[in-house]
């Protein structure tokens, strides 16, 4: 009987001791299992947690691309614009040049041509110059004529005109012929021309009043 009770207390201690550590390893287990999720928490929270935080960010990244884009969109099209209003200019001024390099020549040229006009005219009721010396003036006035016709050259035609202060210079007034000149050119004392359709000398002439 002593014996069994000694055995039975040895059973109880060791069983004891087995539910000990059976007990323990369970524990452990369950910790290292609830550590993970635990873990997974609170890296779901920090994930939660990150894309409010970083989402405004994003956003304020793309706008600021979007908005730099914007700038410089812009700024392409104001220098687009400035070239091309460049190159008109230029072209325009560089086409007016053109046409009107030989102005300052041609200036000095018809007071020669309005000499030659004058001694035509005279020449036609002169009785002691030959045919062939009126023939040879007229020659040389036509040549030199269609030189200044070539570089645009163009004569006012201001007889009989209305009076034109962009075209005309009045020199004097004088009482008309007739009524239906009244206010016109009655009188041409110096011819106008154009160069290019643009006034290079107004004509002088007289106005009927």
């Amino acid at each position: 009987m002593v014996v069994f009770c000694f055995y039975d207390r040895m059973a109880r201690k060791k069983c004891g001791n087995i539910f000990a550590i059976f007990h323990m390893i369970m524990t452990k287990k369950q910790d290292q299992e609830n550590k993970p999720k635990e873990e997974s928490v609170d890296n779901l929270d920090s994930n939660t947690q990150n894309p409010i935080e970083s989402q405004p960010v994003e956003d304020e990244i793309e706008v600021s691309e979007i908005d730099q884009l914007q700038v410089e969109k812009d700024k392409y099209l104001r220098l687009y614009s400035e070239f091309e209003n460049f190159r008109r200019r230029t072209t325009k001024e560089r086409l007016e040049w053109m046409q009107t390099a030989s102005k300052d020549v041609i200036l000095n040229v018809l007071p020669i041509i309005d000499d030659m006009e004058r001694a035509l005219k005279s020449m036609e009721t002169a009785n002691d110059i030959s045919k062939t010396a009126i023939e040879g003036m007229e020659l040389i006035y036509k040549k030199l004529y269609s030189i200044m016709e070539k570089t645009g050259l163009k004569p006012m035609n201001a007889q009989g005109q209305p009076f034109d202060p962009e075209l005309h210079e009045a020199i004097t007034q004088f009482p008309a012929p007739t009524p239906d000149l009244v206010g016109k050119v009655v009188d041409e004392v110096e011819k106008g021309y154009l160069l290019h359709d643009k006034v290079i000398r107004f004509a002088k002439v007289v106005v009927g009043n």
